[in-house]
């Protein structure tokens, strides 16, 4: 099983299709409603549902995700019967294996009523025909020359008595995320070395400021207050989905003061100091963030 604790949960859709060969003679029956077991439609939609549910008790690879929604559909084409299974989850992961598995079981199902009817019956094919949802269906990347400045405040780290752990943190997820192009800055918890370091960035043109250290209530903590002026137009939400992301994880997300907004074409995002929290912030915000570079250019969602 795979740890994908660092996931974020979005809503995520998997679509699987099975097809089952009979006879002629049994589609009419089919048909006519004439199977004896009963309706065999009716039968393999609670099949559907119960199986999509049952997923991580039975493959041990699978996690246990909610299953929010499970529709069944199906047609006749010639002497082929075709199930669809649409299995929806607001998760860390896909649903693709409980819209397998509810789409096999249902074809079984139909096996199973049938055969007395048609020795010959077999099942053809188990597929994935559609998936949405998690990273696949959030593809932004950074726009051609995108520059980034990152901004390490803490008195510790700029005097040398302490290592820089939280910048080092971003500067990888940045290079994971094949931003090639990053300034790297330590400075003390100083309101206007803080505001020089943040200006010149954005003078200078740059797409991306993150700063890390100084959004928690400490005395010395002031990185909400000097950035807040420097900012044009807030977009609160984004710093808000970073905490809520770390507060699943620890309430002591909910102690940060980070906000995020843009000045001029630049975008601010204020991260806590701690690595932990630095790290977090980083894994629920990126790829996502990238697409404001392209609702800032005038491009549609």
């Amino acid at each position: 099983m795979f740890d994908i604790t660092d996931k974020i949960k979005t809503l995520r859709t998997a679509k699987a299709q099975a097809v089952i060969r009979v006879s002629e003679e049994v589609i009419e029956k089919i048909k006519k409603k004439e199977i004896e077991k009963g309706d065999i439609f009716e039968v393999s939609k609670a099949v559907a549902i119960l199986s999509a549910k049952k997923v991580s008790m039975i493959l041990p690879f699978c996690h246990n995700i909610p299953v929010e929604w499970v529709g069944f559909d199906y047609k006749i084409e010639g002497n082929r019967i075709i199930i669809e299974v649409t299995v929806k989850t607001i998760a860390r992961t896909g649903c693709e294996m409980e819209a397998l598995f509810s789409a096999s079981s249902s074809a079984l199902n139909i096996y199973d009523m049938l055969k007395p009817l048609d020795k010959e019956i077999f099942i053809e094919s188990v597929k994935i025909v559609e998936k949405k949802g998690g990273k696949s269906s959030f593809k932004d990347k950074p726009l051609p020359d995108f520059k980034t400045g990152v901004l390490v405040i803490s008195d510790s780290v700029h005097a040398g008595k302490k290592e820089d752990r939280a910048g080092k943190v971003i500067l990888e997820k940045l290079k994971e995320m094949e931003v090639k192009e990053v300034e790297y800055r330590i400075v003390p918890d100083e309101s206007e070395m803080i505001k020089k370091e943040v200006l010149n960035w954005c003078e200078r043109g740059f797409n991306l400021v993150i700063t890390t250290g100084g959004t928690g209530l400490s005395p010395r903590d002031v990185t909400p207050e000097t950035i807040k002026p420097l900012i044009e137009r807030d977009i609160s939400m984004v710093m808000e989905a970073a905490r809520i992301y770390g507060y699943e994880r620890t309430p002591y997300a909910m102690l940060s003061r980070g906000i995020a907004g843009v000045r001029g074409k630049t975008l601010i995002l204020t991260l806590p100091g701690s690595t932990k929290g630095a790290k977090e912030s980083m894994n629920a915000l990126f790829p996502y963030v990238f697409h404001i570079f392209k609702i800032m250019k005038g491009e549609g969602h």
